[in-house]
Parts: C-alpha cells; structure tokens; sequence
C-alpha cells in the first residue's frame, strides 16, 4: 500500500476507462500521474493525441428504462462520470442512443482532465507497471512491450490478443420444451443441448453461408487459429464440418427418448445465477443483424435474446475470473487496479464505468480505506460481479445486459419483459443512489 505523505496513483492510459479513473482518483484529493502514449507512439486506431477518442462508433448505447445501458448511463451520471457527462453535452440525434459529436466529446473530456489540478498528464509509452497503487486502462491496443511484462507479472496469459467470442443467449428465452440437458457420454448433465434434424440443419448451413460478415479495419484483421475457428469459416469448408466440430451430435442422444440427431448445438452456462448461456464453439465475426438471424434458425433459440453477440477482432484483455477482485484490484497485488476492456470489458460505457470504479478505489487504496463494490442490483455491481466469477475457461468481454442483475421473473399473466426490466432499472438505480449517498456520508467521496 501507499504510505507516502502524499497520497499519489498513477493511471496507464487515457481512453474511456484512464480519463474517467483518472478524474475519480483525483476528485478524491489524491495526486495522479496520467501516461498517455499518444501522439509519441500512436496506434493502428487512432487519429489524435485527444483523450477518450473514439475509434469504432460515436454511440454509448441505447437509453431509456428497459435498456440494460440506460441503467449503467444513468449510474454514472448519478456517480458524475466525466463520459457519461460529455455524452450528454455533446449528443446529437441517434434516434434511442446516447450518440455524440466525436471531435467535441473527446475535446471536452481532455479539457476536463487536462484542467484538475490534482492531474499531472505524461506523454509517452510506459513499457512496465510502475511501483505504487496503479490503474491500467491501456485498452484493446495495449502496446506489445507493456502487454507482455503484464503477462510475465501475473503468470496468466492473455486470451490470445483477439477476441474470439460466441453469442450469449439469455436463459428465459431459450424454448425449454426444446433443449434438454446432458453431457456428452453420460458426462455431468451441465450443457443445454439444441437438437437438429437433416432440415433443420439444412436451413441453419444456408443461412449461415449466406450471412454478412462485418468487414474489419485494417487494424483488426486477423490470422484465425484452427482451435478458434469462426462458425462461418467452418461452415464454407464444406457442409458437414461442422457436425464434425461444434454441432458434433455423438454422445449427445435424447436422454428420454434416445433419439439420436442429425446434429447437436450446445449451450453453456456463463454466469453463477445462470441467466446467461453460450453457443459453445460459435465465436463468430458475422454482422449482428445476420448472426441472430442465424442464431434464430436453430433448434429451441427461434426467440432467442442475444445479451452479447459475438465478436472477432483485436483485443488484448485479462481472464478476469481468474485474476480480478470484484473492486478490480488484481487478486495477487492489491496495489493494481484494472479497467476497461483490459479487465474484460466491452464497450465504451462499460469502460468508462469500470474506470471509474477503479480510479475510486485506487484512491481510497492509496487513502488507507478499503475498497467498495456497487450493489448487485445495479447494472455496475453486476458486470464486476461477472468479471470476478464467470466461467474462466474461455472467457470472453462483456458489456452491460439484463443477464447481470435481477429481474423480476416471467410469470403466467405477470409483468411483461419491458415493465419486467423497467422495476430492475429502477430498483438498480435506486440502490446505486443509496449506495452512493452512504459513500459520500463515510468519506472520502465528494458530494
């Protein structure tokens, strides 16, 4: 721990997640050290030295009451997240979505963090963690020196340097008068299987080689590893490879009836509560609107609710389950904090806002104070939750979904799913507010 007179942390990267740990560290009468490489070393993605730039989209997420990113953008402005702020100073119209001026929203955050006298900013790379209470916030383009001394630090490797990741389905949309459970030769029953007939799996391999692949930047591009395959890939190699791969029907007979099929999708469980199940081996690159077409034409998912859809590009992020506490400290040294998409994140919003959890607690850290975690019932507390306990063994980024915190549940003649998620928004809403109000009370939050 810190115990120099002057309460100091230092932040690696000034994107969505530094910028806003930054400027939570700072608001709590800490010294901060902000590294930023740009423009001494600029990346394949970006175009200025200006902080929080965005590369890919001008969109936070959808808004409103039933959106799961509604919920985290309107935590964070209750928390007075310097994103989620901009955001709102720079919109412009984008229909249901928080959408903004890109040149004016990152100048504003820049000039926010450029102004607080509590933030000395330094240009250049930094190739190691520094001593002293630290937060990493280097993104999905963390340079290859800095990248590979994490690695050696924390004994873990990365998950490759893409993310290679699957569908995931929420659990109460699944037809359960479809799906059955088993393992494969009589193993623990902990799969949900998706059986397909020779028609059926006809019109799922059309669909498929049919679909829009999402054609990536030329900093995205990749080289697929044969253990990593894009569902896509597999099916262009000819119309029976997959059921020799991930739609492998072997083992998998009907455990009431013995029927045996023609072909077998499986979905595995991503969470503790279980509310979210994956398409096991589907990682796929497919444009979104034709994966969950795609998605739709198997087996038990024809109503399928696709929480986090799948991804193939560049990234470089922690397996966080096996590495990250709750309050996104590493496990092993309780001096690093890690955020954004580092600690497994995907999105801007979502990195903002572990950015800014981070930054807090690195403060309170370098303080003497013991760390927090929002409640579960907020859209925050539960993405970290998930970071911390979700299956490690093929890991993937998460964003904000309904699948990370309670929902009222679907009932004969109860709630339907929009009212269903409105309660969850306010009952999140309510409890991060509360949650906040105690913090400011204790100190050293500022009101």
């Amino acid at each position: 721990m810190n115990t120099l007179r002057e309460p100091r942390v230092t932040v690696i990267g000034a994107g969505m997640a530094g910028s806003e740990a930054a400027l939570a560290a700072a608001r709590l009468g800490v010294q901060v050290d902000l590294h930023e490489q740009r423009p001494v070393r600029m990346t394949p993605a970006h175009h200025s030295d200006r902080f929080a730039e965005l590369v890919c989209s001008n969109s936070l997420g959808g808004e409103g009451r039933s959106n799961a990113k509604g919920l985290m953008q309107a935590e964070m402005l209750a928390a007075g997240g310097v994103v989620v702020g901009s955001a709102h100073a720079t919109r412009v119209p984008a229909g249901g979505a928080l959408a903004v001026d890109r040149e004016a929203f990152s100048e504003r955050v820049t000039a926010a963090v450029r102004a607080h006298p509590g933030i000395r900013v330094h240009v250049g790379e930094v190739t190691e963690v520094p001593d002293g209470v630290v937060v990493l916030a280097t993104g999905p383009l963390t340079s290859d020196t800095l990248a590979e001394h994490v690695r050696r630090r924390v004994g873990e490797d990365f998950l490759g340097f893409y993310d290679a990741a699957a569908p995931v389905i929420a659990f109460d949309s699944i037809d359960h008068d479809v799906a059955y459970r088993k393992g494969r030769y009589g193993q623990e029953a902990d799969y949900l299987n998706l059986p397909f007939d020779r028609a059926a799996y006809d019109r799922w391999y059309e669909a498929v080689t049919e679909a829009r692949n999402h054609v990536p930047h030329e900093w995205e591009k990749l080289e697929f590893f044969e253990g990593c395959m894009p569902i896509e890939e597999l099916a262009r190699r000819g119309r029976d490879t997959p059921r020799f791969g991930p739609l492998k029907p072997v083992g998998l007979e009907h455990p009431v009836t013995g029927e045996r099929f023609h072909a077998v999708a499986q979905l595995r469980q991503e969470d503790a509560a279980g509310r979210m199940w994956s398409l096991v081996g589907f990682q796929t690159g497919l444009k979104w609107g034709d994966q969950q077409a795609v998605v739709r034409t198997i087996p038990g998912l024809e109503r399928a609710e696709i929480v986090r859809y799948g991804v193939m590009h560049r990234n470089t992020y922690l397996c966080a389950p096996r590495l990250l506490e709750p309050h996104l400290a590493l496990r092993a040294e309780p001096d690093v904090f890690v955020a954004g998409v580092l600690a497994g994140t995907e999105g801007y919003l979502e990195s903002s806002a572990t950015g800014w959890l981070a930054g807090t607690n690195a403060a309170r850290r370098a303080l003497g104070q013991p760390p927090m975690v929002p409640p579960e019932a907020s859209m925050l507390g539960g993405l970290v939750r998930y970071l911390a306990t979700a299956n490690p063994d093929g890991f993937q980024p998460m964003n904000a979904n309904w699948g990370l915190v309670p929902v009222v549940p679907k009932t004969r003649g109860g709630p339907g799913k929009r009212e269903r998620r409105e309660i969850a928004y306010q009952q999140g809403l309510d409890t991060f507010v509360v949650w906040l109000e105690e913090l400011r009370r204790a100190g050293p939050l500022p009101a």
